[in-house]
């Protein structure tokens, strides 16, 4: 059965389901739901600026179904714990090798259980940091430097990680950045005008790059 979700995910991979994103709801104890309006800017945003045409409801996804191979990008994010079970493994790897992206936003505090659960999803690989000439960087805004420093939670530079299968990049890590912060509305965090920018520019980035690839 899902050797023939995945034909149809791959066969409409451009069509019907190419302008739809999800978050993913995970086990573990983690706040998935953190910056609950995060996406939708980032959708306002991208949909302005770039050449997309994202549908503005968000949907919830978990990996106990296979509702997720309808959304060729989801998002990860949340502060704390993040647990796969063995089902939830397979169906996450299925997901990403079916030609699915995935971008996580770490929130601060999500590192060592990602690095941790992402190891079980693809033993054989490991989080490659993206170089700076990478196109992620260069679509319609090009960030130089590579990813931009939103927040600062520990002194360390902002790093963007990735995963790649077969030479493909399936998934985009931002860490020490705090991406979906700079994301939410300008009221929640009173973060300056440049700095809301180069978040929603390198989100824009990393959309229209999945979208492409």
């Amino acid at each position: 059965m899902r050797n023939i979700i995945t034909f149809y995910f791959l066969l409409f991979f451009t069509s019907i389901f190419s302008q739809q994103i999800a978050i993913l709801k995970y086990n573990g104890g983690g706040d998935w739901y953190a910056n609950p309006t995060a996406l939708q800017n980032l959708i306002n945003f991208t949909n302005l600026n770039t050449k997309t045409s994202i549908e503005k409801d968000i949907e919830t996804v978990t990996l106990n179904d296979e509702q997720i191979f309808n959304y060729p990008i989801v998002f990860i994010t949340g502060h704390g714990n993040i647990y796969f079970t063995s089902d939830e493994i397979t169906m996450l790897r299925d997901y990403l090798i079916s030609g699915g992206f995935i971008h996580i936003s770490d929130n601060y505090g999500l590192d060592s259980y990602i690095r941790r659960e992402l190891k079980k999803v693809f033993p054989e690989l490991t989080l490659q940091e993206i170089p700076k000439n990478h196109s992620i960087y260069h679509q319609t805004f090009s960030f130089p430097n590579g990813l931009p420093k939103i927040h600062e939670h520990d002194r360390k530079p902002p790093q963007g990680f990735g995963l790649f299968y077969k030479g493909r990049l399936i998934l985009f890590y931002d860490y020490e950045s705090d991406l979906s912060d700079g994301w939410e509305d300008k009221e929640v965090h009173n973060d300056p005008k440049e700095i809301r920018e180069k978040a929603l520019k390198m989100g824009a980035n990393i959309i229209e790059y999945a979208f492409k690839n």
